[in-house]
């Protein structure tokens, strides 16, 4: 961008979050136009969900500076349509506490809210840093990484609507540079349910997070940041599956075109 961009910051860890503090420092240094619109609590594993069965409440905070009793994609929602006097040309969410990594994409807040800014045809980048469950996050890397990569990422020449995701690993195993990876799958997804009972004998389930990745394959986002790499991912809205396409066309006897 030739210009100074306007930048909007979201997360799912809250307006007090430590990961959307620091990425705000960093932005700062590259433009003064910068708005925070984030959630007034936590909202890990809200995904790209909406509120839609009850009221949104935004509050001031300071000069572009709102908390909001609501999800990442809502604050996205509400700073494009009401907050902010023209729309933001870019939308950073995170950094969040906690990796974001192969189908962490389809339950990640972080990653919603840039869903959210991609469909509003705002380009969005997510941001991570890895962690140790059980632990305090270490954003050693993303301060050591994100300053150079910002700079990258706001110079490119973005298309509207267009999606990266970043994750910083929890040591740096080089000088920071950025890996451009795909996507991973882990051997069984990142949640198993682990029942108990009550003190009524009444079962009840808490949803237990495992982050064992498996042997991850070279060249995806999880065996580089288990790596020490920093990854960073392009990600598209169109979820069309090319091949499964064509297949369904010859088994269903259609037509390219009649989609």
């Amino acid at each position: 961008m030739t210009t100074a961009p306007r930048v909007l910051l979201v997360n799912d860890d809250g307006i007090q979050a430590e990961g959307l503090g620091l990425l705000e420092r960093q932005v700062r240094e590259l433009t003064d136009d910068v708005w925070v619109v984030a959630p007034q609590q936590e909202n890990s594993g809200g995904g790209h969900s909406v509120s839609l069965d009850k009221p949104l409440r935004a509050r001031q905070i300071e000069d572009r500076r709102y908390s909001v009793s609501g999800t990442p994609a809502d604050c996205v929602l509400l700073a494009y349509w009401e907050l902010m006097d023209r729309p933001p040309d870019l939308v950073f969410s995170g950094i969040n506490h906690g990796e974001n990594l192969g189908e962490d994409m389809t339950y990640s807040g972080t990653m919603g809210a840039a869903m959210e800014a991609a469909i509003l045809g705002v380009p969005a980048v997510a941001f991570s840093q890895k962690r140790v469950l059980g632990q305090k996050p270490d954003f050693t890397s993303s301060e050591v990484a994100g300053p150079p990569l910002l700079k990258q990422l706001i110079d490119l020449e973005w298309a509207p609507g267009q999606i990266v995701n970043v994750n910083y690993p929890a040591q740096l195993a080089d000088d920071g540079r950025p890996h451009v990876t795909h996507l991973g799958q882990r051997k069984l997804g990142t949640f198993t349910p682990m029942g108990g009972v009550d003190g009524r004998n009444i079962p009840y389930y808490w949803v237990k997070v495992r982050y064992d990745p498996g042997e991850p394959k070279p060249g995806t986002d999880l065996h580089a940041v288990a790596d020490g790499r920093v990854t960073v991912t392009a990600l598209s809205m169109d979820l069309t599956a090319p091949r499964l396409n064509e297949q369904l066309r010859d088994h269903l006897g259609s037509t390219p075109g009649a989609d």
